[in-house]
């Protein structure tokens, strides 16, 4: 057994965790071969993996210690990890990931109290496991993925939006799945009109993500099912209507970004200073078509199905297909699996 083989033991440890803002890590301790600790970071404010890993066996001195990411070395919500293996007698420290927040620097210190350490095993999996962390710490800004089912001829709605389900069942899982996953979901306010929808997470556990409308004009009707609950930001311009912006600031809050359309990249940096780290887009084609035409995508979900809507239905991504917006993007494909007759697509960035 390798440092590979328990590094996939950690990165599999730190999947266990929801910690955001934090970083996903886990953490093995061995000796002789042999795993005698574990742990992961469950949630922000709870114990590090690594204190984790070393509250969970008797004697971790002499051990190496497999930790996913560079192990911290300032004070945050809890105290340094470094000061903890050095206490602990830890003879080697093996890590994936390279930590992005420039107060870390952990491998010096580490390595100045004598500790062998070892980075950069199985460094892309540990960037893929925290892509958000790592947009976070290096921009400032939200991790943003662009969500879109649409049918086998590019197509998201008919041209009248007649209700329609263009994906299965289990595909639409998959969403609800998602939409607990990040912090926020965004969508355009010709949505909230056409279909009034909730957006909210329907799965045994999962959390409602704060919902950002995209409302130049504010249309956002007053009974709209999404205004039943006050997670919710309206993102407007300069062009509002005062009235309409005292009504519905009594059931969301409503906030202006722009003159006459909303400014993306002005709207990311308030969501995440407002501790917004991760945002799903459900956009229509205009939506989509603006934050694609900004570059400001990390990741696309493309849902598709094997039905038609035909040539007058609504376009997902303005004509354009998904390997015309690929390209464009210079993403590439990653993944492509098979839901019950539907295709889920996932498309990340070229190295």
């Amino acid at each position: 057994m390798d440092d590979e083989y328990f590094m996939r033991r950690a990165l599999k440890l730190a999947s266990l965790g929801t910690p955001s803002p934090n970083p996903y890590v886990g953490a093995i301790l061995v000796k002789d071969g042999e795993i005698i600790g574990r742990g992961y970071h469950e949630k922000a404010g709870m114990p590090h993996a690594e204190i984790e890993a070393l509250k969970s066996c008797e004697n971790p001195a002499g051990a190496t210690l497999y930790v996913t990411l560079e192990p911290c070395s300032h004070h945050g919500r809890t105290p340094p990890c470094t000061d903890a293996i050095i206490k602990a007698k830890i003879k080697k420290v093996v890590y994936a990931l390279d930590d992005p927040n420039p107060q870390v620097n952990g491998k010096q210190i580490l390595e100045d109290a004598g500790i062998k350490v070892v980075s950069g095993v199985l460094q892309k999996e540990a960037e893929k496991l925290n892509e958000v962390f790592v947009k976070n710490m290096t921009t400032k800004l939200p991790f943003v993925v662009l969500k879109t089912a649409m049918s086998s001829d590019g197509k998201i709605a008919t041209k009248n939006r007649a209700p329609l389900q263009i994906t299965g069942e289990k595909s639409r899982k998959i969403v609800h799945e998602l939409r607990g996953k990040y912090d926020a979901i965004l969508v355009g306010v010709n949505t909230i009109l056409a279909d009034d929808p909730q957006l909210t997470c329907r799965t045994a556990g999962g959390r409602d993500p704060l919902r950002v409308i995209l409302d130049s004009r504010l249309k956002t009707p007053f009974d709209a099912k999404v205004l039943k609950d006050k997670n919710v930001l309206i993102a407007t311009t300069e062009k509002y209507d005062s009235e309409k912006m005292r009504l519905l600031s009594r059931k969301a809050k409503v906030a202006v970004f722009g003159k006459d359309h909303v400014n993306l990249k002005q709207l990311l940096k308030f969501l995440y200073a407002e501790g917004v780290c991760s945002i799903l887009v459900e956009g229509g084609g205009k939506v989509n078509q603006n934050f694609i035409k900004a570059g400001l995508i990390d990741k696309m979900v493309t849902l598709i199905s094997s039905k038609k809507i035909g040539v007058d239905g609504l376009d997902a991504f303005g004509g354009k297909t998904l390997e015309e917006v690929r390209k464009e993007l210079s993403f590439m494909l990653e993944e492509t699996l098979e839901v019950d007759g539907d295709k889920v697509i996932i498309s990340t960035p070229k190295c």
